[in-house]
């Protein structure tokens, strides 16, 4: 069979995630991968709330599953280290009890976790999967979209096409014309640590806003097995006009730094640097057109604050799934009934993103990053607020309010 309704490009999150919820609804889709699982994908690890949600969202023992596997190691927080060195520790729910609660994070390399994702495709007769096939072309027919190989030779026809091929997706850039621009965009590198001293008991992830560093970040992600997930991201704007090498200053931080160096004076560095771009979502962009959707980085929907893509990739996944099954249903494959897509989609993220832009901003004024770190080290109300800013977006609305701020600055409770 080379004709079908619905051709996901790419099975990463987005589109196993796609894939697995047509699945549900009993609609047969083609998912296409250029690559064969397990593959590597350079990222940061981290595994949000958000997935959890979305995995339990797929099936209902999915998260637990992912739980019990030794590909992950549980997190129940974030360490923020302020440009003055103070640590300020999020945990992801306020007064966390290891022994009774369920996970509230996990981290684990995306080698493992996209290919649990893909184990569940597999075990799916609704879901042609394909590994290996490389789409060079995607043609407009009058009946939808022709895929090609290098070779000019059909891989398969669709009416409608759900694009989840990441980051550096031809398709986003050619037909959805989603440009490059340095302002929405952040460069980022990541290797792997062995021997790492000093990680948190409780596997908080790290997040450290290094003052001549800025606007940029370091992370420094705990892995199973003693392995840690280190990297830096800046936006590509301030990389070019600053002229920063990135793996040269990844380096010097280590080295040099008189919190990071003795911590990593006895690692191990696995394997090489690796970099990779990250299309935020600072700037709404379409996520449809005619015959299409955007899913994921795809779409350019990555936090830009938190540089967290995985969660908003299955997120659109989840709605690409609904909306493509709509559109076979009532065989309308219209630019006009697609954009319902791009509205499920914002307005589950859009609010998230804008907060997320705001918070980014930040990150050019040090030292409110400072005062907030030593504020709520000696006020646990805001300590508390802080921390469900992370899991209650409702409460991150407070940024938005003179008020939180008067407390900030003048230490009400």
């Amino acid at each position: 069979m080379t004709t079908y309704d619905i051709c996901i490009l790419g099975a990463g999150p987005g589109g196993a995630a796609a894939a697995l919820h047509l699945a549900n609804a009993g609609q047969p889709c083609l998912l296409l991968d250029r690559a064969a699982f397990p593959r590597d994908k350079t990222c940061g690890d981290a595994l949000s709330g958000k997935v959890i949600n979305e995995l339990k969202r797929i099936a209902p023992g999915l998260h637990a599953k992912l739980a019990a596997s030794p590909i992950q190691i549980p997190s129940w927080g974030i360490d923020f280290i302020a440009p003055n060195g103070r640590k300020l520790g999020i945990p992801f729910k306020p007064r966390f009890d290891k022994a009774t609660d369920h996970t509230a994070g996990h981290v684990a390399k995306r080698i493992d976790f996209d290919n649990f994702l893909v184990e569940e495709v597999r075990q799916r007769p609704e879901i042609d999967f394909r590994e290996n096939v490389d789409v060079a072309r995607t043609e407009r027919t009058p009946a939808g979209w022709q895929l090609l190989d290098k070779a000019g030779q059909e891989i398969a026809t669709c009416r409608l096409l759900l694009v989840a091929n990441g980051a550096q997706s031809e398709f986003a850039r050619k037909v959805a014309g989603h440009a490059l621009e340095p302002d929405h965009y952040c460069a980022g590198l990541r290797t792997y640590y062995n021997g790492v001293a000093g990680m948190s008991p409780d596997n908080f992830i790290e997040l450290h806003f290094i003052k001549d560093f800025l606007p940029g970040y370091l992370w420094v992600f705990p892995l199973p097995n003693g392995q840690a997930n280190v990297g830096v991201g800046m936006l590509s704007k301030t990389v070019a006009a600053k002229k920063i090498n990135l793996r040269q200053r990844l380096d010097e931080i280590l080295a040099t730094h008189p919190t990071l160096a003795p911590r990593f004076a006895g690692a191990t560095r696995l394997g090489s640097v690796k970099g990779f771009g990250l299309p935020l979502g600072s700037k709404r962009r379409a996520l449809s057109g005619a015959g299409y959707f955007l899913l994921g980085d795809a779409g350019s929907l990555i936090d830009p604050f938190s540089g967290e893509g995985i969660s908003h990739a299955m997120v659109s996944g989840r709605h690409a799934a609904i909306w493509a099954a709509e559109a076979v249903k009532k065989a309308d494959f219209s630019p006009e009934f697609l954009k319902n897509y791009d509205k499920a989609v914002y307005n589950r993220l859009g609010q998230e993103l804008r907060l997320s832009r705001v918070m980014q901003r930040l990150l050019n004024f040090p030292s409110l990053f400072n005062i907030v770190a030593n504020r709520a080290v000696n006020n646990p109300t805001l300590a508390e607020t802080l921390s469900m800013m992370f899991m209650d977006l409702d409460l991150r609305e407070r940024l938005r309010q003179p008020s939180f701020y008067f407390k900030l600055f003048f230490g009400g409770k």
